[in-house]
């Protein structure tokens, strides 16, 4: 199995503990989720109508400023996972350390798979790969520079799971275009990571091949309900970012005590230098708090942001330890 957050079950056989006990914050995915999701019983009794899958689709359009052509899908990995039938295989680039399914979807398929440091090393790739802002460390780029590569890769794609705090950083206004397919995750913006709802947004020959492979019921109709609901209600997104953005200020103070540095991060989680994360996480996890380390950086250490002030102080306790 790859690494990813959310490994509760490793935490709990180490330190034990219910799942109801941890405070996670390994994911990114929001502590405080969108609290309206009560749906109808036809929602789970009914196939989802093309209708209400087309209301999704256009309040998914509203909230992330595009008209381009978009599908709902099951989450942001849904996409993932058929983005090597889009094309016959051939050479893909990822700018990397990032996401670590793409790499590995993309090499089971068959694709020629480098991992690259350099945005400009994309170019002469037949599908090129940014998560922008990157997952872990934040990293985020300049129009222009992306938008430069479109004429010198087959396809280029951008995953923007953790841009919905920060809204200027999507490209999602420039999607329809040949070549350029946007990825958009809904549960951790929201916090409802279970309830696995993405978009993809791109041109009509893209999106097509998307849904045909996804077929005619590619989301839930809870989730069609809720996300639809929760994509119109901007007052909540925008408390949301606003709240967010003090809690990074507070996380990165809470932990300055520690000697930690920050290397960056998004409004969803922050990573930091702890010189060894398997003791800081060890630290941690023994007030039953989980956190992400990576076995290739071994001093990076990524924490989610506490959602309720009895977390923060559970936070504040086992940094006291």
């Amino acid at each position: 199995m790859r690494e990813h957050g959310g490994n509760l079950d490793v935490a709990r056989q180490r330190f034990g503990g219910a799942a109801e006990d941890w405070i996670d914050l390994s994911t990114g995915i929001n502590r405080v989720p969108y609290p309206d999701v009560d749906v109808e019983p036809r929602q789970w009794s009914a196939l989802p109508p093309r209708s209400e899958i087309e209301s999704l689709h256009a309040a998914a359009r509203q909230a992330y400023a595009t008209d381009a052509p978009i599908l709902a899908m099951g989450g942001a990995q849904a996409a993932i996972q058929l983005l090597p039938q889009l094309a016959s295989r051939g050479r893909a680039r990822i700018l990397a350390p990032t996401y670590n399914e793409y790499a590995a979807v993309l090499s089971a398929a068959g694709w020629d798979v480098d991992e690259v440091s350099d945005l400009a090393a994309l170019a002469g790739a037949d599908l090129a790969v940014v998560v922008n802002p990157n997952n872990p460390d934040g990293r985020h780029h300049e129009r222009r520079e992306l938008l430069a590569l479109l004429p010198r890769v087959g396809r280029l794609v951008i995953d923007e799971s953790f841009a919905d705090a920060v809204p200027d950083l999507s490209f999602a206004g420039e999607a329809g275009q040949p070549g350029l397919l946007i990825l958009r995750s809904f549960g951790k913006f929201y916090g409802l990571a279970g309830l696995r709802l993405g978009f993809a947004i791109g041109s009509e020959t893209d999106i097509a091949a998307l849904a045909a492979m996804a077929g005619p019921w590619p989301v839930s109709g809870a989730a069609i309900a809720i996300g639809r609901r929760a994509l119109r209600d901007h007052d909540w997104a925008k408390a949301t970012a606003a709240r967010l953005a003090d809690d990074c200020v507070r996380l990165d103070a809470a932990v300055r005590s520690q000697g930690w540095t920050l290397v960056g991060g998004t409004p969803l989680f922050r990573l930091y230098e702890t010189g060894d994360a398997l003791v800081a996480q060890d630290r941690l996890a023994r007030g039953l708090i989980w956190s992400r380390v990576f076995q290739q950086k071994p001093g990076w250490l990524r924490l989610g942001l506490p959602g309720s002030e009895a977390e923060w102080s559970r936070l504040s306790a086992a940094l006291s330890r």
